[in-house]
Order: C-alpha cells, then structure tokens, then sequence
C-alpha cells in the first residue's frame, strides 16, 4: 500500500465528556489529538493491527506530524464521529486524514498525522513491517 493507493475509511465515535470542555463550553482544542489516537488505534484494529503487540514486539510508532484545521467546535455530550483513513503507508511512514463530524452532520474538523515506525531497541526509525503491509494490502 503506497501513496495514492485506494483508501478505506474507518469511523470512530467519541462522547465529548465534561472534563474536557473549556470556560466558554466548548470542547478544549487539545483534546482532538487524543481522538485522533483513539480513531488511529482502533482503524489499525480493524485491519489486525494490534498498538501493544506492535509494542511486545519492538515496533514503536510516535508521531512526528499533526496538522489541524479547525472549523467549528464541539460542546459537551456531543457524540463526535472522527472518520479516519490511511492515507500514505510508505518507506518508515504511515500518515492518518481525519474528520471528525457531530451528529448534526457539520464538519468540525480535519486533521493529519504522519508516525514513523521505529526500532524499539535502537530508538531509530526502521522499515514498515511486512506483516503490516500485507495487513493493508489485504484490507
């Protein structure tokens, strides 16, 4: 799977607790990187992808990108819907887009991550696994 190959979607949906609203009632901005890990989680499980056993076996995948677009905000007890796609899965990389809707149907949201893969051992990025290649590739 390389750039421009064709993309799936995987959906997410997050309830906007009270804790993580600001003064003004609104959803604290930071609290999208967070989802967006959550979507990202769950879009690799989908495909068999599993965060913890990647991390048993060696394999880390920090974020070296995030890049938002902020349209309108979230409020308190809104059920978010974050819309999440591989869109790049190349060389040490693997890039996520983003949207993340209310149930209203308005676009809230669209955002980008790129995460390196990187020896655990070493700390140095390395070659994407084959297994997660196939694991695209079979999607």
């Amino acid at each position: 799977m390389k750039e421009n190959m064709g993309e799936r979607t995987f959906s997410t949906k997050i309830r906007v607790r009270y804790s993580e609203t600001d003064k003004m009632g609104f959803c604290y901005y930071g609290n999208y990187a967070a989802y967006f890990e959550v979507a990202r989680v769950e879009a690799l499980r989908e495909l068999g992808i599993v965060y913890k056993k990647l991390e048993d076996n060696g394999i880390l995948l920090p974020v070296t990108e995030l890049n938002i677009r902020y349209k309108q905000a979230a409020k308190y007890d809104d059920v978010l819907e974050i819309k999440t796609t591989i869109s790049k899965l190349q060389g040490t990389r693997i890039a996520f887009r983003y949207e993340t809707w209310n149930e209203e149907g308005a676009l809230l949201n669209e955002a980008d991550t790129t995460l390196v893969f990187v020896d655990a051992t070493t700390r140095k990025p390395m070659a994407i696994p084959t297994f997660i290649q196939n694991a695209m590739n079979h999607e």
